[in-house]
């Protein structure tokens, strides 16, 4: 069904076009998905039973609207926001744009949501039925950052299963300052010291940029082994990489996320693999829309993956889809469980 509208789909703007998906979510529009136990992808995340290790990525659902109608699509775990402690509309319109010829979005959305309190809101009346994080990050206009997340921190530790730092977005300005060692530092710091206040046991990961050279990585590995972050998400958009794009688009400002991306996620998520030494789990994010990109992912060293991009194009059953196809590749391997091929490049 999807494959044929598709075509009438992609003649919306690509952020009206996501907004009626989130209403059709909210509505119940697409039925449940039958999600079989199944051996070959069953894991455990931050010490919780998932059925399969494919992830919704932040910025689908900005508002946590329809978190557990994407639980009911298949997705092992699901990443709201982002949200800041206020309500902000973001960059102006237009602010998102479809790359056909490429299977990739441009974005400059800018962090637009309904603001922490209203997000809370809706998780304390709509209990999660599934893995929920919660991916937070300041304000456009703060006067201090750093107490922005320790905000978001204090008003989800509670209601989340993990809590995302994301510092990576490259749409709200200086924002990836925070990848330099003493900013991160810092900020670690920080957010740990209100985590022992707070006597919280809520699992806490960080969102890294791609566009990052290899020295900084070995640095920010070192902080988060000696903070015992318990995940790293690699990665969020590039706003660079656009020299082999085909589309008329490609120099439109803002984040590149699917296909391109790809290769480039898996070249990170393996030098984080082998810095790292397993001490902190990987989240792979990066042209995620298939069992076979999937399956890369996990041999670079991610421990689970997310999409987005990945569903814009393959439709609403998309992660029923990679699970089946993730397993076909594991059974024709005589693979067990998708965890046997982490890392293993």
């Amino acid at each position: 069904m999807f494959n044929k509208i598709r075509p009438l789909i992609f003649k919306l703007d690509p952020e009206f076009a996501h907004s009626l998906a989130i209403k059709a979510l909210k509505t119940n529009l697409f039925l449940k998905q039958k999600i079989p136990e199944d051996l070959y992808l069953k894991s455990s995340l931050f010490g919780k039973e998932i059925k399969n290790p494919i992830g919704i990525a932040a910025g689908f659902d900005k508002d946590a609207e329809v978190y557990n109608s994407l639980f009911n699509l298949g997705f092992g775990f699901v990443e709201v926001g982002t949200v800041t402690p206020l309500k902000q509309y973001g960059n102006k319109k237009p602010r998102v744009f479809r790359l056909e010829n490429d299977k990739a979005l441009i974005n400059r959305l800018g962090f637009n949501n309904s603001g922490s309190d209203n997000v809370s809101k809706r998780i304390k009346k709509n209990k999660p039925i599934g893995i929920l994080g919660v991916n937070i990050g300041p304000n456009w206009d703060s006067k201090d950052r750093v107490e922005d997340y320790l905000i978001g921190f204090k008003k989800f530790h509670n209601l989340a299963d993990y809590i995302t730092i994301n510092i990576s977005s490259p749409n709200t300005e200086n924002l990836r300052d925070f990848h330099n060692l003493d900013e991160l530092e810092n900020l670690l710091d920080k957010i740990f010291a209100e985590k022992r206040k707070l006597s919280s046991k809520i699992p806490i990961a960080l969102k890294v940029s791609p566009d990052i050279n290899n020295e900084i990585i070995k640095e920010i590995s070192k902080l988060l082994i000696e903070y015992k972050v318990n995940a790293l998400i690699v990665s969020n958009t590039t706003d660079q990489n656009r020299d082999n794009l085909k589309d008329h688009q490609k120099f439109q400002r803002g984040g590149l996320s699917g296909k391109p991306l790809r290769d480039i996620s898996n070249k990170l998520i393996n030098y984080f693999f082998k810095n790292l030494n397993g001490q902190v789990k990987i989240i792979g994010v990066g042209g995620v829309d298939s069992g076979k990109s999937a399956y890369e992912k996990f041999l670079s060293g991610a421990d689970f993956v997310q999409l987005y991009t990945g569903m814009v194009f393959r439709g609403p059953k998309i992660a029923i889809k990679i699970n089946e196809e993730l397993k076909t590749i594991l059974k024709e391997k005589k693979i067990k469980n998708y965890s046997e091929i982490i890392g293993k490049l």
